[in-house]
């Protein structure tokens, strides 16, 4: 049975480490949540570890200005682990050919800059849809539009045999007041309709290997870590820490907080309807990170 708790701090000294989503936890997309980054805080003020886990399409360097724009001060995390750089990473491995054909918006073009990380990188080259080997997707052209828009050119990738590239596992994320698609949902549809789908963020394991790597990079590490991840995508955060097995906090406020019938904190009863519902479990629950 899932336990509401009240603040983190009422169970954060049982762990060593979190791993944080981002959007929806500690920020709307557009302002971080004040009461969100305090707990953050205090984590680390008591010794805690803070790797912020997130679906961003994007490099860490990114992540790190973008949240920093929106009040998500420095001392509130250790490291960034970013499923846009496990994703990259695959890319410049050859995982999807050398010629790409790119979904997403203008603001996800950092995706293809280069990782010196990579040792003989795969020359990438983005080309249009009939020219390509694989697919790159880092969200929908336009993602306030219907995902099933795209299902034409997805079936042509599809009876060429190519394999997409999701950047961004996550189905839809709440943007203020408006729900946006994400790269997930596009990736769906491909799976659906028989095509080849790799996923490197959340809740599949390529990113935890990388929030791991980077929780052991930090100067005083804790060893053999006991960690918690908290997050409000229960098919992303919750699925993936049930994978890792590792304790998790569902922050019902997000997402699912007409599901859960969230206003400050959710209702017991229709948490528990909702988790029963998905077939997944959750450790502890509160309305909003605090």
């Amino acid at each position: 049975m899932t336990q509401i708790i009240q603040h983190f701090s009422d169970i954060s000294g049982d762990y060593d480490a979190a791993y944080v989503d981002l959007w929806g936890c500690v920020h709307n997309g557009i302002t971080a949540f004040p009461e969100a980054v305090a707990a953050l805080q205090a984590f680390r003020a008591q010794g805690g570890k803070v790797i912020l886990v997130t679906n961003a399409p994007r490099g860490r360097s990114h992540v790190e200005r973008q949240i920093a724009k929106m009040g998500v001060p420095s001392d509130a995390w250790d490291a960034i682990a970013t499923s846009g750089d496990s994703a990259r990473a695959a890319m410049f491995m050859g995982a999807i050919g050398e010629k790409v054909w790119f979904m997403g918006e203008p603001h996800d073009m950092p995706f293809f800059e280069p990782m010196h990380i990579i040792e003989n990188p795969v020359a990438i080259e983005r080309v249009e849809l009939d020219e390509a080997e694989g697919i790159v997707c880092c969200g929908p052209f336009d993602p306030f539009a219907d995902p099933a828009s795209v299902r034409p050119q997805l079936l042509y990738a599809k009876q060429k045999g190519m394999k997409l590239l999701c950047a961004n596992p996550d189905i839809v994320v709440d943007r203020g007041e408006s729900r946006e698609w994400c790269a997930g949902a596009i990736a769906a549809i491909y799976t659906e309709m028989g095509g080849e789908s790799l996923y490197f963020g959340k809740p599949h394991p390529p990113i935890y290997d990388l929030a791991v790597r980077r929780l052991a990079a930090l100067p005083d590490a804790p060893a053999d870590p006991r960690i918690i991840a908290i997050g409000d995508g229960i098919r992303t955060d919750i699925l993936g820490a049930m994978g890792e097995g590792i304790d998790s906090l569902f922050i019902t406020g997000g997402l699912a907080a007409a599901e859960t019938k969230t206003e400050n904190q959710p209702d017991a009863e229709a948490l528990n309807a909702y988790l029963d519902r998905e077939k997944i479990a959750a450790t502890y629950a509160i309305g909003f990170l605090r």
